[in-house]
């Protein structure tokens, strides 16, 4: 399945997506609303446009000129039973989950390890669960930080508009420690690295990956924070949301989720 890479020249602020969605709602064409059942309409004839933030390895990330990962897979699974070609569209996560890229045309699905929240869920429906996750804490091998209580202090990374930064704010003023937002999960990572900042907190499974390739730094600690991503559509479009959750259940059943799985995690998920 061929993939394009779109992106996005500016990235614009989520409020300010947000106000020219609104203002220019009667220009974009996103479909109106639709229920299961009813013919899937998309953004572009002949592609399903999938909204992303990259670099988010393993699920999404730029590799020899192409975007792959498991995000990536899973989404191009939907893209077969559609009978179109996935094309991506790199933007900022701010305006992912604000709802703002679905609500002006960006995009028809949004892919981008994103948690399902019931403040998101008001601005754009999501797709069943389809992987678990908690945050972790990263640090430098030669640290002596292990977890939040060490940081009083510190500085802790967080990457802006994600569950991570919102764990960090919900316990700044137990542990004393002041914050710093990155735009993207490269970006903090190399903070950890460069010693930007003592720590960096984001989901469990992307630190690990990283902490793989890089001797320098390890994960420490996780955090039980009992996530799930979802893939997300605009709100109220039923008719792409019940074909997203038909492929993802069908997948599941007969092994392909299975085998994305491990390709992209070294192993097979474990069973509920």
């Amino acid at each position: 399945m061929a993939r394009r890479l779109t992106r996005a020249l500016t990235l614009l602020p989520a409020f300010a997506l947000a106000v020219t969605a609104a203002s220019c709602a009667e220009e974009v064409n996103t479909g109106g609303e639709s229920e299961a059942g009813d013919e899937v309409s998309l953004v572009n004839d002949g592609s399903l446009t999938t909204c992303t933030h990259l670099p988010y390895k393993p699920f999404q990330f730029t590799e020899g000129g192409e975007t792959v990962g498991f995000d990536v897979e899973l989404v191009d699974l939907v893209a077969e039973e559609l009978e179109v070609e996935q094309e991506i569209f790199d933007t900022s996560f701010e305006s992912i989950e604000s709802g703002a890229a679905l609500d002006t045309g960006q995009c028809d699905v949004a892919a981008a390890a994103m948690t399902i929240t019931d403040v998101r869920s008001k601005v754009m429906d999501f797709s069943d669960g389809y992987y678990d996750a908690n945050q972790a804490l990263l640090v430098k091998q030669s640290s002596d930080i292990a977890e939040l209580g060490d940081l009083e202090g510190k500085v802790l990374g967080v990457q802006l508009g994600t569950t991570g930064e919102e764990y960090a704010e919900q316990n700044q003023e137990e542990f004393g420690y002041e914050m710093r937002q990155f735009e993207d999960l490269a970006l903090l990572q190399t903070a950890v690295k460069t010693d930007q900042v003592a720590a960096g907190i984001n989901d469990n499974s992307v630190l690990y990956d990283f902490a793989k390739s890089n001797d320098d730094v390890e994960v420490t600690t996780e955090f039980e924070t009992g996530e799930e991503y979802g893939i997300a559509v605009r709100k109220g479009n039923g008719a792409l949301l019940s074909k997203v959750n038909e492929v993802l259940a069908a997948a599941k059943e007969d092994g392909r989720y299975d085998e994305i799985y491990e390709k992209w995690f070294g192993q097979k998920p474990e069973s509920k």
